[in-house]
């Protein structure tokens, strides 16, 4: 794990490093919060203490789920059926006790950004009880027009290569593109014209607001070899180190790595379509062929939730196996 966490401190007096260890490359999922500087976690699917079930949300609560890397066309042997395991995650967000309120991808909604896949990608979306989506494209969305097509279905309304932020409840959203230009394996790169227009749609916001930032690319430096980071994301970031409350929202490599460092926690989500190995354990990242039925406990999908004057968002990781 050491290879992944560069730095992690704060000063609650909670051995967040530790427990970090103990949930990245979790096959289950953990709902874990931070109130009042005492760090709880239940396992997901856990009923409360207390209680027979599901619970009422508290007044003020914010649910949305992420997904990521549903990488729609892709055929081979490590997932032949993305658009069956894409239903499976939609179904396990229908299935969910609370609607959540909107829906957050990630990126890379197709594998190679052809219109049919596209078209799927659509149809298979409007299954959902959650209307509302938000989208930030990946790598694979602007293989062949530079994104034209992406920003046509999924980005209107955007600015630039398809950066945008909204609020909702009080949180501040901000979806930022890091994957313009960026060479195969390349680390990602925000861009100087997105970076001063973070700051200006920054600036209005008091140190209080939470904050949610969502790209496809981690903004933190994962595993620069393979090009698990993003190279200008330190700029992104110090804009961001006087808020309370920043959570940082990634796909790209597939699995989910944690970090937490002062204010801000860093979360990389599961894909719906396939694996890819940890970093550093194979020649290259790629696609990861595992035996037919572990593959489900490699994909997955992402709750969080937001309750009114608690420090830190509570995020839930859960896998399509079981």
């Amino acid at each position: 794990m050491s290879d992944f966490i560069i730095h992690d401190h704060s000063d609650d007096g909670i051995d967040r490093r530790g427990f970090l260890k103990c949930m990245a490359w979790a096959g289950t999922g953990v709902l874990w919060t931070l109130n009042g500087g005492v760090l709880t976690s239940r396992a997901l699917g856990q009923t409360p203490a207390g209680g027979a079930g599901a619970i009422a949300a508290p007044v003020g609560t914010m649910n949305f789920v992420q997904i990521s890397d549903s990488h729609i066309g892709f055929k081979k042997p490590a997932n032949p059926d993305v658009s069956g395991t894409f239903r499976e995650t939609v179904a396990r967000i229908n299935a969910l006790p609370v609607a959540p309120e909107f829906i957050l991808h990630t990126g890379d909604l197709t594998h190679l950004a052809e219109a049919e896949e596209f078209d799927t990608l659509e149809q298979l979306v409007k299954d959902c009880r959650t209307k509302q989506v938000f989208y930030v494209p990946g790598e694979h969305d602007i293989l062949n027009d530079n994104g034209a097509q992406y920003r046509e279905r999924f980005g209107k309304g955007t600015k630039g290569s398809g950066w945008f932020s909204f609020d909702q409840k009080g949180v501040h959203f901000v979806g930022l593109v890091n994957v313009q230009g960026v060479s195969e394996g390349g680390l990602g790169v925000i861009g100087a014209e997105q970076l001063d227009w973070l700051a200006k749609d920054l600036a209005p916001l008091s140190a209080d607001t939470p904050v949610v930032v969502f790209a496809h690319v981690p903004l933190w430096i994962v595993y620069p070899k393979w090009g698990w980071g993003t190279d200008d994301g330190a700029k992104a970031l110090a804009l961001l180190k006087r808020f309370g409350s920043v959570t940082v929202l990634n796909g790209h490599i597939h699995q989910v790595v944690q970090k937490v460092e002062g204010n801000i926690t860093f979360h990389t989500a599961r894909s719906t379509a396939f694996p890819q190995p940890v970093a550093g354990t194979a020649p290259k990242p790629g696609p990861m062929l595992v035996e037919a039925p572990k593959l489900r406990s490699f994909l997955g999908l992402t709750s969080v939730s937001y309750v009114e004057n608690h420090p830190t968002l509570a995020i839930v990781d859960s896998t399509l196996a079981g």
